[in-house]
């Protein structure tokens, strides 16, 4: 064990749970109605639960068990085999685990984003449950447990394939089978509280070094790179979507600014592990440009009601991020190289980690919600979603006046 390594991952570990617990639930909860503001931390906080339990339970054994390369063995369910001494590198397995965990709760987390407002409490429950141990944890096997993909030699530092493309696509199919909010796209409310979704933002940009950063899993140079560019790409992407948004109306948002900021973080994750500083620079600058008009394109082209972005700004920079990172990693100082791979062989394994993975993801989401739909349902009734789901599901609300 080393000491260093361990210090920074319990830090990094604490930084990616303060994603999901309160940033991502304030930055999704500020975007809707206020009469649904608390339905959505509720998501945040039950699937934190319940995802913690099953990746104690199967998911980190179908992960980073030794198995197939598309399946991971059973062996370590319920973490057996891991006590104090057992160790994952220079960490304790038990907070390699930990670690882990983090990612398996924020990544089901995020596709709340994609169906606020309208679907029952329950089918998210069990979407995410089964989504979690059918799609992310063999997906995380094939990257990062030895799997199929990782004998090809995929490169995904922190999860643009793992997190971003599974969330991001199986987002879109939940969204477009569940159904469009009453009055969509005409009538939607604005945010109802665009303050708290730059306090969620901004909690999320901070536990993001722990997402990227950590993802070195040491305490070394690697770590310090990931979390300098990480930066970079968010502040340069936040600055693109500000200009873009001037351009086009006249006035700058700050909502708009704060999804610049997601999207660049988005699209660096796959290549923080790669790039320099100023390739950092470049895919904050992409992902800012290809995300804004992807939530267009999402929105008003295919009239899809993804309700807070969750496919263009996720799905379409995790992808961004994993695919230009093969021009982007010996592009400056600081950047890793692709050693002696062809620039063009490696784009191919990119390329073909993002499409199967999303295929996959799409395939199986659309089965899981199936078999949801067909067990308890999807959608609340028209009077509950008129009512809002804080009251008529939870029996609260979040504001008394």
């Amino acid at each position: 064990m080393n000491a260093a390594d361990t210090s920074w991952i319990l830090t990094a570990t604490a930084l990616v749970l303060l994603m999901t617990l309160p940033g991502l639930g304030l930055f999704y909860a500020g975007l809707v109605q206020a009469k649904n503001a608390l339905s959505v931390l509720m998501h945040c906080i039950a699937i934190a639960c319940m995802a913690s339990i099953l990746w104690f339970a199967i998911g980190y054994s179908i992960a980073f068990s030794d198995g197939t390369p598309y399946f991971g063995g059973l062996d370590k369910m319920f973490l057996s085999g891991i006590d104090r001494e057992t160790l994952s590198g220079t960490l304790p397995e038990s907070l390699f685990a930990t670690f882990q965990m983090t990612f398996a709760i924020i990544t089901p987390a995020l596709m709340v984003g994609a169906f606020v407002e309208r679907i029952k409490f329950g089918s998210v429950m069990l979407i995410s449950a089964l989504w979690l141990l059918i799609v992310y944890a063999p997906v995380t096997h094939w990257v990062w447990g030895g799997g199929w993909l990782a004998e090809m030699g995929v490169i995904d530092f922190a999860g643009g394939i793992v997190v971003h493309v599974t969330a991001g696509v199986s987002a879109l199919v939940i969204a477009m089978m569940l159904g469009s909010r009453k009055g969509f796209p005409e009538k939607i409310m604005p945010p109802h509280a665009p303050w708290m979704v730059m306090v969620g933002a901004s909690l999320l940009w901070v536990g993001w070094f722990g997402f990227n950063a950590g993802s070195a899993v040491a305490a070394d140079q690697n770590a310090g790179m990931a979390m300098l560019v990480t930066h970079l790409s968010a502040a340069t992407a936040s600055i693109v979507w500000l200009v873009i948004e001037k351009i086009k109306y006249g006035k700058p948002s700050l909502v708009g600014l704060v999804t610049g900021t997601i999207a660049g973080l988005a699209t660096i994750t796959p290549a923080s592990g790669s790039v320099g500083p100023l390739g950092g620079v470049i895919l904050g600058l992409a992902g800012g440009v290809i995300c804004y008009f992807a939530v267009d394109m999402v929105r008003h082209k295919m009239r899809i009601d993804d309700s807070l972005d969750v496919l263009a700004v996720h799905g379409v920079g995790g992808a961004t991020g994993t695919l230009l990172v093969v021009f982007l990693a010996g592009f400056g100082d600081g950047g890793t190289g692709l050693g002696d791979v062809a620039i063009g062989s490696q784009f191919m394994v990119q390329l073909i980690g993002v499409v199967s993975v999303a295929i996959f993801s799409a395939v199986a989401t659309a089965i899981i919600v199936t078999i949801t739909k067909a067990l308890i349902g999807l959608r609340v009734s028209d009077d509950e979603e008129t009512e809002g789901l804080d009251f008529s599901h939870h029996g609260e609300t979040a504001y008394r006046l």
